[in-house]
Order: C-alpha cells, then structure tokens, then sequence
C-alpha cells in the first residue's frame, strides 16, 4: 500500500504484513491471501479529526465488523484493487471511519482511516483499498 500520495493518505501497511513480506520472498514462508476486510469507528477523535493509523497497529482501532472481500482487480500492473460492500442492513447506523484489509491467517495487513461516513439502513456501500507496490 502506497503512502506517499494524497490520494492514499493515512494509509499503511502493518508491520504484521511486512514481516509476512520479508519472510515469502525469502522462502521461508507463503503468503497468506487477503481474504476481508475489516470495518470500525475509530478512525477519527472525539472532535472527528481523523487519526493517523501507525504500522505497529495490529488491527483497527475500533472493530466493529468483518465480511469477505466482493473480489478485487488489477487496474494497474503494479495495483491490486480489493472492494467489499455492505448492504443495506449491515452496519446500519454506523459511523464508519476505518477498514483494513485481513488475511486468511485473521490478521490485518493494511489500515486506512478517514472521516465518518454514516450508514443509513436504505443503502449500499462500497469500499475500495489498492495495493500499491
């Protein structure tokens, strides 16, 4: 996950998924697939500024919930697109202001947070996270 553009602000790649990296290009391991992504609240502070995610993060903030990922593309050569949406019914009335992607190991790899978007009960949401290398 790229960090050094606008568009891909306060994003990051754990730590967890980075050792996870180091170690299958090694060999030493594979590379668990992403399989989710994660939903919380809080990604911002009590005044909604939007908190930065740190890589020593080991999960969101504040989960609230997972569901498996629609599916993903690739864009780009180098970019891996992974979308999952909520229906109506799920997290209705919640503001969400983190995801992150998880792998089939449960841990999450990648966390964004960015300002609450409240979910109303009558509608679908889309999430899209890419994985820029």
């Amino acid at each position: 996950m790229s960090t050094d553009t606008e568009k891909n602000k306060n994003v990051v790649i754990t730590k967890t998924a980075r050792q996870k990296l180091v170690k299958a290009r090694a060999g030493a391991v594979q590379l668990p697939k992403i399989v989710g992504m994660a939903f919380g609240n809080g990604g911002t502070d009590a005044d909604g500024n939007v908190i930065a995610p740190s890589d020593a993060w080991n999960g969101l903030s504040h989960e609230i919930y997972r569901k498996a990922i629609d599916g993903y593309s690739f864009p780009e050569d180098t970019v891996c697109r992974y979308e999952c949406t909520l229906t109506e019914k799920e997290l209705a009335g919640e503001e969400i202001s983190e995801v992150g992607l998880y792998d089939e190991e449960g841990d999450v790899v990648c966390i964004k947070t960015f300002s609450r978007k409240g979910k109303d009960d009558d509608i679908e949401q889309t999430y899209i996270l890419d994985d820029i290398f």
